[in-house]
């Protein structure tokens, strides 16, 4: 196992219209925040049961606000990020149009 990272940049990989992200969904927390990179996924705690798409929606939302504090010369909207592969599971693919990298 490695370390935990908040290098966000180690868990993408490029695809034809952006990064796709390796996320691991941990529903129910006690708060909503990205936790960090481990073993190339990154772990994300939801307050956010996983019902109805609830947990999905919250994802993307955190993500969305996570990577426009990281990323200042590119804005990202929450239409840019979507739920490729995992829509009813802790672990997902998620891919981010519009950006190359994540500083």
């Amino acid at each position: 196992m490695s370390v935990l990272e908040l290098n966000v940049q180690s868990c993408c990989h490029k695809s034809a219209v952006g990064l796709v992200v390796s996320v691991k969904v941990i529903p129910r927390a006690s708060c909503n925040e990205v936790v960090g990179c481990l073993d190339g996924v990154l772990r994300v705690r939801l307050t956010a049961a996983p019902v109805e798409g609830q947990a999905n929606k919250l994802l993307i939302e955190l993500l969305c606000k996570h990577l426009n504090s990281k990323n200042a010369c590119a804005r990202i909207k929450k239409s840019d990020i979507r739920i490729i592969k995992g829509g009813k599971s802790k672990n997902k693919l998620v891919e981010i149009t519009g950006i190359n990298s994540i500083s």
